[in-house]
């Protein structure tokens, strides 16, 4: 009995933390693949969303051609929860090829933010935003759609 009330405990909080459209997205600030912060703030217009490798593959096929700045130039921003992912792979291994992109990555290390944002597995949530509030949000599950939707976006 106790069990199930921690399930439904645990289920209820986390459907507590999806953001709805109307919403403001709490500010928060997390390092890039170069340790460089970066803070949630009103000018960012789209936030994208990848809670595993699958889901930040589509990202990269999707800016694979881009030049670097591509993202900026349209306020958007990429987060990439890693938490799962062992300490020691990403040092080695991760870190240093994402450092190769020529987009910023948003790492969250310890699962503190990316839980706010509902993305499936394999899937990028794409968070529209307006002045730090939720406009809208789309789930890309191909690379193709993912880059003519950023195509699609006005600089």
């Amino acid at each position: 009995m106790k069990a199930a009330a921690l399930l439904l405990l645990c289920l209820l909080s986390t459907a507590a933390l999806a953001v709805e459209p109307g919403e403001r997205l709490a500010p928060w600030t997390l390092l890039d693949q170069f340790d460089a912060p970066y803070t949630l703030n009103d000018q960012t217009r789209i936030l994208l969303v990848a809670h595993d490798m699958d889901g930040a593959k589509l990202v990269n096929a999707a800016l694979e051609d881009k030049p670097k700045g591509y993202l900026d130039e349209r306020q958007a921003v990429f987060l990439a929860d890693i938490s799962r992912m062992p300490s020691v792979i990403a040092t080695l291994f991760a870190l240093p090829k994402m450092r190769d992109y020529n987009y910023r990555i948003l790492l969250d290390r310890d699962a503190r933010i990316a839980p706010r944002y509902q993305a499936g597995e394999s899937e990028v949530l794409w968070l529209q935003l307006e002045d730090g509030k939720l406009v809208q949000q789309k789930v890309f599950k191909e690379a193709g759609a993912l880059k003519s939707a950023l195509e699609a976006v006005e600089p």
